[in-house]
C-alpha cells in the first residue's frame, strides 16, 4: 500500500498552508495498492521528531482516523470531522481534539 499527497513530495517539507503557522488545513491524501480483502483503513498522522528534528523529544500525533470505508481512496484538502467519509471515526490527537492539527 502507498500513501501520497499532491501538496508535497515524500520526505519533503509540508507547505505552511497545512501547518499551525497558516490555515492549518489537512493536506490532500490519497492511497493505492490496497491489499485484497481490506475491510477499512486507519490513518495516524504523527511527527516522530517533535518539536525539533535536531532535538526530538516526543512523537506528536496530529490526526487519528479509523473505520475509513474500504472503498475510500483519498481525503481532500481541508477534511474535517464534518466532511469525513460516512462511517469514518476520529480519535483525539495531541492537541486534544479530533480534527487535523498541523505541525
Amino acid at each position: 500500500m502507498r500513501i501520497s499527497s499532491s501538496a508535497f513530495q515524500n520526505m519533503g517539507s509540508i507547505p505552511a498552508l497545512y501547518t499551525c503557522d497558516d490555515a492549518d488545513l489537512s493536506p490532500p491524501l490519497a492511497w493505492d495498492d490496497v491489499p485484497n480483502g481490506t475491510k477499512s483503513f486507519a490513518l495516524i498522522v504523527d511527527d516522530p521528531d517533535a518539536p525539533d528534528p535536531a532535538a526530538p523529544k516526543m512523537v506528536y500525533v496530529h490526526w487519528v482516523l479509523y473505520d475509513i470505508p474500504a472503498a475510500t481512496r483519498s481525503l481532500p484538502e481541508g477534511t474535517t470531522t464534518k466532511t469525513l467519509p460516512e462511517g469514518t471515526r476520529a480519535g483525539p490527537n495531541d492537541f486534544g481534539h479530533k480534527n487535523y492539527g498541523g505541525p
